[in-house]
């Protein structure tokens, strides 16, 4: 089925054969093989009632979007119906891990004449949950700054008053027993540590920055299958933690530590839209780091010229199970496209047709099949993706040097971008030959209205190489600003404190700083205004620069840098 209300991965996922979808990396994301159901994002005019009236669960969120569980025998149904103008089907998200308070500037705003705390605004982390024993959290009397904790993993939201009635049980084994919501990887601990643990865990060492806000915290759900949090789950978190603010009648900085590298890098696909309209609900800032793809040659481009063919070569590693590749142009520009094995055996030019076309390539590995989807324009973006799915017939594709030849038709601006899925999932040495750095932002850190942070490393007072770098590929300047990103220490879960490294603990510095400003601002009655855009502006212009860079806004680290000591 080609619907043009549907994404293109979406209709190739629907189209792929269930052995090609379990072995792929992206096109499996969203589908229940046992309900044979799809989870899938739209975006809708008017009221989802008649699609409900289906039999079809669903959920409403802000701004004309919503989450949907459709049978997969219902799709067509589902996007026939008007009020539906278009779908997308999730995709995985990955956490940004690879003397921070001592390089921040925290402590004079924290202590000095202003006194900010955050107190009376709210810190959202939409993360992989909290340790609410962990000290950092608690109140002097012992009981819990945390508002609400909804574990998408149980489907069960937990308020204070249950936080209270753990941490009161006499062991933390008893307690869990009233919230068994428990942070595994501990990543989403350091990062609310980060924003805004109160570090009495350490007699106030390791402060954050808005030690004296109250949090909401979300732990992302992970599918069964792949271990990882999707789009939908962060869009339904967003969602709550942002009502959540508005119904309490406070501010809120919410921080997102976690993107992926599918989509056109442009703030166009259902997430980053749907972000820029809760951007809108209430009074909010959202931040969110860059990612660490910077140094992981999972990007290449170029600008293709009449007459002129050009080659990208991607390295594939040995034992590689599956791999994708995503080309994105402008639609208004024809090339021809073909793919050149390993052994030279070439495969294609691709036809521009709809629907999926397939080639094999045998090799030592076995027999490697080819998914090749053209796509069209959608009505949010006039560029077009071609987008290669490798999936083996045993377990592993064919390793060696693949070429993606661009011979020109007829070409208007030429510019072209290919990545790499996030290299959590790859080998190290699978990766393009001559990537380009540039444009490694991690999605959703492109949406507009979103502060995105990347990292720098406050020891050497230099950019960190991993941090994911701008501009997106409209050119529009991204990240933000940058805050520090490696050896910090931050809580862990369990008790006590470790040293962590990645943009995924930049971003909460600058959540945390956008507490403060709020609080200055809203909370103390300076400037009812102070939120949003409003903020991020304020950042920027607080901001420094580091040495060595000539130009400022710059791709690596934005307008300028955060909290940089003097």
């Amino acid at each position: 089925m080609e619907d043009q209300k549907m994404e293109n991965l979406l209709n190739l996922a629907v189209d792929a054969t269930p052995e090609e979808r379990e072995k792929s990396l992206d096109l499996e994301t969203g589908y229940d093989p046992r309900e044979k159901t799809w989870e899938v994002i739209v975006r809708y005019s008017g009221s989802l009632e008649e699609v409900f009236a289906l039999g079809i669960r669903g959920e409403e969120l802000l701004g004309g979007y919503g989450i949907l569980w459709v049978p997969q025998s219902l799709l067509p149904a589902v996007s026939n119906f008007p009020q539906i103008e278009y779908m997308e089907k999730p995709k995985r998200l990955f956490f940004a891990v690879n003397q921070a308070k001592a390089a921040s500037c925290f402590a004079g705003v924290q202590e000095g004449g202003l006194g900010l705390s955050g107190a009376g605004v709210l810190v959202g982390i939409l993360d992989s949950g909290i340790d609410y024993f962990h000290r950092d959290f608690r109140n002097e009397d012992g009981s819990t700054r945390i508002l609400f904790l909804w574990d998408q993993v149980l489907e069960q939201i937990y308020d204070e008053a249950q936080i209270n009635e753990a941490l009161n049980a006499p062991a933390r084994g008893e307690g869990q027993v009233t919230v068994p919501s428990v942070d595994v990887s501990g990543h989403g601990t350091a990062v609310a540590g980060i924003a805004a643990g109160n570090g009495r865990d350490s007699g106030g060492l390791y402060r954050g920055a808005a030690y004296g806000s109250s949090l909401i915290v979300v732990k992302l759900g992970t599918a069964q299958a792949e271990g990882f949090p999707r789009t939908t789950q962060l869009m339904r978190a967003l969602d709550f933690v942002l009502k959540k603010a508005v119904e309490l009648g406070r501010p809120i900085a919410v921080n997102i530590s976690i993107g992926n590298t599918y989509g056109s890098h442009d703030g166009t696909s259902l997430l980053e839209t749907f972000m820029d309209e809760a951007a809108g609900f209430g009074r909010n800032v959202i931040v969110v780091g860059s990612g660490n793809e910077g140094g992981s040659a999972g990007h290449a481009s170029g600008v293709l010229s009449e007459g002129r063919q050009a080659e990208i070569l991607v390295s594939v590693a040995p034992y590689e199970t599956s791999l994708s590749v995503q080309l994105w142009k402008a639609y208004a520009d024809q090339f021809r496209v073909t793919l050149v094995a390993p052994s030279g055996e070439q495969l294609g030019p691709f036809s521009e047709t709809l629907g999926p076309q397939r080639y094999g390539y045998r090799s030592a590995q076995g027999e490697t099949r080819i998914l090749v989807y053209y796509g069209k324009p959608s009505p949010y973006s006039r560029f077009q993706e071609i987008y290669l799915d490798f999936i083996p017939e045993k377990t592993y594709i064919g390793s060696g040097i693949w070429r993606i030849l661009l011979e020109p038709v007829k070409i208007l601006s030429g510019q072209y971008d290919l990545w790499l899925p996030s290299h959590n999932l790859l080998n190290p040495s699978t990766r393009f030959l001559g990537a380009s750095p540039d444009t490694t932002l991690t999605i959703p850190s492109t949406a507009g209205k979103a502060i995105t942070v990347g990292a720098y490393d406050p020891s050497y007072q230099s950019y960190a190489q991993f941090s994911g770098r701008g501009y997106t590929r409209l050119n529009q300047v991204k990240p933000d600003l940058a805050a520090p990103g490696t050896n910090i220490t931050a809580p862990a879960a369990g008790g006590g404190y470790e040293r962590v490294t990645g943009t995924s603990f930049a971003a909460p510095f600058v959540t945390g700083a956008a507490a403060l400003i709020m609080e200055w601002g809203i909370v103390k009655g300076n400037d009812p205004f102070l939120y949003g855009e409003k903020v991020k502006a304020y950042l920027q212009r607080g901001a420094r620069q580091l040495p060595g860079f000539e130009t400022w806004p710059n791709p690596q680290l934005g307008d300028n840098v955060i909290i940089v000591s003097s």
